[in-house]
């Protein structure tokens, strides 16, 4: 079921399925990516409770093996709307009998998504309501539609950083970390897009700091993502394909090392929540 909230300058969708946003609308513009299933079905999905891949499709926790299927089962799971006013709306997923086969922890997951003039904001909430800590990965992977501005090419855009030294994660052709990285020079603060930048599939970069905005020189239209808290960034589109939009998503930690099947308690990047606790993080997307 779809919910929308607006502002006067952002007209914003979202699904029940998933949470998923489903349309971002500025002044007639649809910024957020259709679904086009020639490149990708997908539009924004939430991850949770882990992100990306696990080896085998499985991870194990206190002895046993659970299987989990990428990016967790937030994005095909039916949440609830736990409420609405004219410029938010929150979301909510309790755990039950489908979440506890794949993930052995009593919980409450939250989304919220607020307006703030031309900003969307997405509040991400954890209640831990096990008698044990829990242990999750959280993050984001919003598709924006490149080209944005009439006459232009997908070729004409760039990804602009704050001045930083970033790295790239180094991945396996199948989509698992090595456990090494390697710097990422950038042009004046800049990664030109072209599409075979994802033929090796995401480029996932630490050491990020600050806003990464989408636009191009020629063009009256931007997206600045603002992801703070996170301390990895993924851009990416479907490889070898000339699909016309970038997810720019910010992702808690890192999918499973090649190899691998992950014991949840001692994987280092994973939040860990003690019982009865509350997590909570923000990031942002702004339109211009």
């Amino acid at each position: 079921m779809l919910f929308e909230i607006e502002n006067g300058r952002l007209r914003v969708a979202a699904d029940t399925l998933g949470a998923q946003l489903m349309s971002i609308r500025s002044f007639g513009l649809e910024y957020l990516w259709q679904a086009d299933p020639a490149y990708w079905k997908d539009r924004a999905p939430n991850i949770f409770p882990y992100v990306a891949r696990l080896t085998d499709g499985r991870y194990t926790y206190r002895g046993k093996s659970y299987s989990l299927p990428i990016h967790g089962f937030a994005p095909r799971s039916d949440f609830e709307l736990d409420s609405r006013g004219s410029e938010s709306m929150v979301f909510r997923l309790e755990s039950g009998g489908h979440t506890l086969e794949m993930y052995p922890f009593r919980f409450a997951y939250f989304i919220t998504y607020r307006l703030d003039g031309n900003t969307l904001r997405i509040e991400n909430r954890v209640e831990n309501h096990d008698e044990k800590t829990m242990y999750f990965g959280l993050g984001g992977h919003p598709g924006i539609n490149v080209p944005l501005d009439d006459g232009l090419s997908f070729e004409d855009y760039f990804l602009e950083f704050a001045p930083c030294p970033p790295r790239r994660i180094e991945f396996t052709s199948d989509c698992f970390i090595t456990g090494r990285d390697e710097p990422f020079p950038l042009e004046n603060n800049r990664l030109p897009l072209r599409h075979s930048l994802f033929d090796n599939d995401a480029i996932v970069l630490r050491g990020v700091t600050g806003p990464v905005t989408l636009r191009s020189e020629h063009g009256a239209h931007s997206v600045t993502l603002n992801a703070p808290d996170f301390p990895v960034l993924g851009f990416w589109h479907r490889p070898w394909t000339d699909a016309p939009y970038v997810c720019l998503e910010p992702w808690s930690s890192l999918p499973s090392r090649n190899g691998v099947v992950e014991d949840l308690e001692t994987q280092p990047d994973l939040i860990s929540l003690p019982a009865g606790q509350t997590y909570k993080t923000e990031w942002s997307l702004k339109f211009l």
